[in-house]
């Protein structure tokens, strides 16, 4: 089987430090734990900013601070800019993200209910995120959270050409209001996916580890993090840190006779350039002012708490 590729998503919209003191939730918490998850055997890092209250922001300036501090201090690794609307709908927040050059954005094509809150991914928005991306050569991170999503993206984004492959997809499973962690749904949704995405596949909460043990199983990939599940086990005794769910992945998929994919390899299986090639294609594509915006001299520690 393929390298395993591992997603770290190690911060996300909702989990406080009063959750769990471990999230990341500084400029350079968030930049340390990147490293540590790279040393840990992930490929890509999955971001959220947070403001200076620990609260999620969209603020551009903020991630670029993170985008160019995790670049510096680990070389290649791939970084994925979530573009949620969870917290805020309109599309000038939402891709403002993007002239940051991530590798990724992250795209939910359909609005969806988490137990406490919903977020609304309207049509329109959803196209001009997608057609956004592709402007600037930002591959999306799709998140599937049911097979719906999936058939949108099949059978409408791409045939209009919103959406053209490469793509890596996140199936995302178990979230109260959407599909369960069962082995059919995560059958079903890979079965129906179409050709030229990467998948992987995770569990949230307490159906993260055995939503993960089967993707590997299966020749997929993985996300693991804190973004999606604060514990290591299911009796919520032993809180989890991003490093130690990373980890444990690696162990299981080493176990199963998988090699852990390095951000090189990565970047091969998914069908991305290099990471200077990647910058330098954006480079190309953005508008003057932003790429005057974009000289940031930022060199933070890996050791920064």
């Amino acid at each position: 089987m393929e390298p395993l590729i591992i997603n770290a998503a190690i911060t996300g919209m909702v989990p406080m430090r009063n959750d769990n003191p471990a999230v990341p939730v500084t400029v350079w918490e968030i930049i340390a734990d990147a490293r540590r998850c790279a040393d840990a055997g992930a490929a890509i890092i999955h971001v959220h900013a947070r403001d200076p209250d620990g609260q999620p922001t969209w603020r551009p300036e903020i991630y670029r601070e993170i985008i160019d501090g995790i670049r510096s201090n680990c070389p290649g690794l791939m970084i994925s800019a979530t573009t949620s609307g969870r917290l805020w709908s309109e599309f000038e927040k939402r891709a403002a993200v993007l002239e940051c050059q991530p590798d990724f954005g992250s795209l939910t094509p359909g609005s969806l209910n988490f137990p406490n809150s919903a977020s609304v991914n309207a049509p329109d928005v959803v196209q001009r995120l997608a057609q956004r991306m592709g402007e600037l050569g930002v591959v999306p991170e799709l998140e599937f959270f049911e097979v719906g999503m999936i058939d949108y993206v099949r059978h409408y984004l791409i045939p209009k050409g919103f959406i053209n492959p490469p793509c890596f997809a996140n199936i995302l499973l178990g979230s109260c209001g959407t599909a369960a962690a069962s082995a059919r749904n995560l059958v079903h949704m890979i079965e129906s996916l179409p050709g030229g995405f990467t998948w992987a596949a995770t569990g949230i909460g307490r159906f993260q580890f055995s939503v993960q043990c089967q993707a590997i199983a299966m020749g997929g990939h993985v996300r693991a993090g804190l973004e999606d599940n604060l514990w290591m086990d299911t009796a919520k005794s032993d809180a989890a840190t991003n490093p130690r769910l990373i980890e444990r992945v690696v162990k299981v998929a080493e176990a199963m006779g998988r090699s852990i994919a390095s951000p090189t390899e990565a970047r091969s299986l998914i069908g991305l350039p290099n990471e200077s090639e990647h910058i330098e294609r954006n480079d190309r594509n953005m508008p003057a002012a932003a790429r005057r915006r974009g000289g940031s001299t930022c060199r933070p520690s890996t050791t920064a708490s």
